[in-house]
């Protein structure tokens, strides 16, 4: 079998217990950890065309390295000119290996690749302790050929731990090097 990728030898060996001793689990399976990582594409421009649906369906392949499924519309809509049943996307859920190895190369080349890069959204968590942020250019994926890929598309990158708590999946992703926005000062009554 190949090695472990980083992330997950980083989780094993410090993330686990930097949680310990802050939260004071007393059962190891209590120990947020990561469950899975889902890529979300959705293209509107693919009613019109679906060699647009097609390049979508290659740079997600790419970018998660394995086969995405592609999404249906589920209900008619006569003014975008939509059927059901129509493809109008395409997802991919990753785990396991594949999905520390992405967690790694979001955290320590994708975002930092992104322009105006200021941190990302340290709110945008679901109640559950999953979180979602929304990437507006694929391009930052150092993977992806800009002469084949030149539509602006974006994605959603849907993070899953299994934390009960919003300040428990936060401090997880922190430990694993998410760039989180500082968190703005209570400024006095004015």
């Amino acid at each position: 079998m190949s090695e472990k990728p980083r992330m997950q030898v980083r989780y094993e060996d410090t993330i686990r217990k930097a949680m310990v001793e802050k939260n004071g689990y007393k059962n190891p399976h209590q120990i947020p950890r990561l469950e899975k990582i889902t890529l979300n594409m959705g293209v509107g421009q693919a009613i019109g065309d679906k060699k647009i649906l097609d390049l979508a369906y290659e740079a997600m392949t790419e970018i998660a390295g394995q086969k995405p499924v592609t999404t249906l519309a589920r209900k008619s809509i006569a003014n975008f000119r939509l059927r059901e049943g129509m493809p109008i996307g395409c997802m991919v859920t990753i785990r396991r290996q594949r999905m520390y190895e992405f967690m790694d190369r979001l955290v320590s080349i994708v975002l930092p690749r992104v322009r105006d890069f200021r941190g990302i959204n340290r709110k945008a968590f679901d109640g559950r302790g999953n979180y979602t942020l929304g990437l507006t250019e694929l391009l930052v994926f150092p993977e992806l050929n800009p002469d084949k890929f030149t539509r602006p598309q974006g994605m959603n990158i849907t993070i899953v731990t299994s934390a009960k708590t919003n300040d428990e999946a936060r401090e997880l992703l922190t430990l694993f090097g998410m760039p989180f926005k500082a968190e703005k000062k209570a400024s006095g009554a004015a």
